[in-house]
């Protein structure tokens, strides 16, 4: 099993970079897990005190459930994939039953920062993308999907998520193999990884 993880700052764009190198594949045969299903389960906490929760620092995510998860797929043995739900900051109770793959994509803000997981990636994509451009992003996406408002998401910027992208996030550019300028010019690194996939598959 191939497995690619895909990191950079929250509205890098890391999902239409994993879609572009999807869109050309052959249908089921590359799996994609993605960091946001393995968030901590929070049930012990209320809402209020799991709004609090500072969810841009790796000790928010469980790494050993997924490192888990990954070796199982590599061994071939199914998984069930927590759901997680930005309105409740919590894991929803409900499970997706993922299979392995030859290849498998790895996504998420926080997965280079993880040494265990960092050396089951076969290849470390880094997708960069003006900071500007990432708050813009952050501030639709969070309003019209996931029921915040501009004070609630402006203060977690200034607060946690920039602070914590200079600290983890930014810093791990050093381990990516592959820089992706997330513009209308990356498509010769898509095509890389993309080539890379066709001959794993």
């Amino acid at each position: 099993m191939l497995i690619i993880g895909i990191a950079g700052g929250t509205g890098c764009g890391k999902t239409t970079v994993v879609n572009q190198i999807l869109n050309e594949l052959p249908k089921g045969e590359v799996g994609v897990i993605s960091q946001d299903s393995y968030y901590k389960d929070t049930t012990h906490l209320s809402y209020e005190e799991r709004v609090q929760i500072n969810f841009d620092h790796p000790r928010s995510i469980d790494f050993p459930l997924l490192e888990q998860h990954l070796k199982n797929l590599k061994n071939g043995v199914s998984v069930h994939q927590p759901i997680y739900s930005f309105t409740e900051h919590n894991r929803t109770g409900d499970t997706i039953l993922t299979h392995p793959r030859k290849v498998l994509i790895v996504e998420g803000i926080l997965i280079l920062t993880n040494p265990e997981l960092r050396n089951m990636f076969d290849i470390k994509v880094f997708v960069h993308a003006d900071t500007d451009e990432r708050l813009i992003r952050r501030l639709k996406r969070d309003i019209s999907e996931r029921g915040r408002d501009l004070d609630e998401v402006l203060t977690r910027y200034k607060t946690t998520l920039k602070p914590m992208h200079d600290q983890f996030i930014e810093p791990m550019k050093e381990y990516a193999d592959i820089i992706i300028p997330n513009n209308k010019y990356n498509t010769v690194a898509i095509d890389i990884v993309r080539t890379i996939i066709n001959n794993r598959l």
